[in-house]
């Protein structure tokens, strides 16, 4: 890959100028070679093998910092599955996997490890509802692990005895954290169609059908987009389609730049580039701020969920003709929490739940880092899983689900999570009770599509 001068010096100017940066390198690490018949000697082989496998992981992306003078803001690992690790030794306490993941995460000083995990879209062995029952625990006792559990496909249809699950699960974590706003929540996401090589937390893990390892990177740049959209003001659609697109391609290429390089010194194998557009809580890294450039008075309004869906698209057109190794998420997030535009829409009434919802229809993932009240029913919680799960069920894409209900917070209150994670306004919820259609458990069955070859 030949970068001309000019490209440089243009890349050079949006991470100066523009807050472009490599959000995430995550490496991922095969675990099914690590079980043994005892949950202890299980855990002595992951500590192991992370530690042999991950060792030059942060000192690699920080090498490539300096050299390349390219920002890359967490270096990360995911892992197999845990529930499918664990469900093969004889220890029935998963919440000491959590334990072993995090001392590794701080031993190597990675930003955060993911993969508590179970994909439980079609049905629970015993192992994935030990793991969904140890979520509380392992969350609050624990810094950097993050869970996820895939509850939902286009081929399976969605599980709704786990999606009720979820829900108990998710008040159990919030008030396990209450101290801290139900920051535990904020490492949790129900999905969808969970891709397996996703770089971005919290639903990272390393899938049953990955290799032995791989390095994956999710590549940011929501204030490059806008800053070129500011130049095409009055421009019409078709034109700043092409923007957007050129722009991804500008994105991509620096990305898959770092992501091979840093994938040649660690020794693996080159997984994908992700060149979602994730926002961060600082001004100047919105995506809501791109819509609104588009010439949406505020981020919510009529014409938000189309603005979306052009730049999403046009996100991965883009990126495609940069890489030949596109994958994870890939388009455009639109987490309330992380990004400070979204934040002034909910304060102002224009976005609300119901308008997330759709909008998700249209984005890379779903409803993420959303704060509702602390009163919030676990079933009232799974439902709104529920009509999640739908959407990426019938539209063959993924979706999650983000959600922290605050303990002791009510609507229009703040809710503060630090870092990356920012804070947001506390949103009201539909108070139409759902408990009797989420007590009816079994399954919604898959879509007429989803037998198509």
């Amino acid at each position: 890959m030949l970068f001309t001068p000019f490209e440089i010096r243009e890349t050079v100017d949006m991470f100066l100028r523009y807050k472009l940066d490599i959000r995430a390198i995550t490496l991922g690490v095969s675990l099914l070679d690590c079980i043994a018949a005892s949950g202890t000697e299980t855990r002595r082989r992951i500590r192991e093998k992370l530690l042999s496998v991950a060792g030059r992981l942060v000192k690699t992306g920080r090498e490539i910092e300096i050299e390349y003078g390219i920002p890359i803001i967490n270096k990360r690992i995911s892992v197999t599955p845990i529930a499918l690790i664990a469900g093969a030794s004889d220890d029935r306490e998963y919440t000491a996997y959590a334990e072993t993941l995090d001392g590794v995460a701080k031993e190597l000083e990675v930003d955060f490890i993911g993969g508590f995990s179970a994909l439980v879209q079609k049905g629970c062995s015993s192992g994935d509802s030990i793991l969904i029952n140890s979520i509380p625990a392992a969350l609050a006792s624990t810094e950097r692990v993050c869970a996820s559990v895939n509850v939902a496909s286009t081929k399976s249809g969605i599980n709704m005895d786990a999606v009720r699950e979820m829900g108990h699960t998710i008040k159990a974590a919030a008030e396990l954290t209450a101290s801290r706003d139900g920051i535990g929540c904020a490492k949790l996401v129900v999905f969808c169609n969970a891709p397996e090589d996703n770089p971005f937390m919290a639903g990272a893990f390393h899938g049953p059908g990955e290799g032995e390892s791989c390095l994956n990177v999710g590549v940011s740049g929501p204030g490059v987009v806008k800053a070129a959209l500011e130049s095409s003001r009055g421009a019409s659609f078709d034109e700043i389609a092409d923007v957007i697109k050129k722009t991804a391609f500008k994105i991509t290429r620096m990305g898959q730049l770092v992501g091979m390089e840093a994938a040649k010194r660690l020794g693996v194998p080159f997984g994908i580039l992700d060149l979602s557009l994730a926002p961060t809580p600082e001004v100047g890294d919105s995506v809501a701020r791109i819509l609104e450039e588009m010439g949406l008075e505020a981020a919510g309004t009529h014409g938000t969920t189309a603005a979306l869906a052009m730049l999403t698209d046009m996100v991965k057109k883009g990126g495609v003709m940069a890489s030949t190794h596109v994958g994870g998420f890939s388009g455009a997030f639109i987490p309330v929490s992380e990004d400070e535009g979204m934040v002034q829409a909910v304060e102002s009434g224009t976005i609300t739940i119901d308008k997330l919802e759709a909008m998700t229809s249209v984005c890379s993932v779903g409803l993420d880092m959303i704060a509702v009240p602390g009163d919030t029913s676990a079933a009232t919680l799974s439902a709104v899983i529920a009509d999640e799960m739908a959407i990426g069920m019938v539209n063959n894409k993924t979706t999650a689900v983000r959600i922290i209900p605050v303990p002791g917070k009510k609507a229009g209150d703040w809710a503060e999570f630090g870092g990356l994670l920012g804070g947001a306004p506390v949103m009201a919820l539909n108070s139409a009770k759902s408990d009797a259609f989420i007590a009816r458990g079994g399954r919604i069955p898959a879509p007429i599509h989803s037998f198509r070859n």
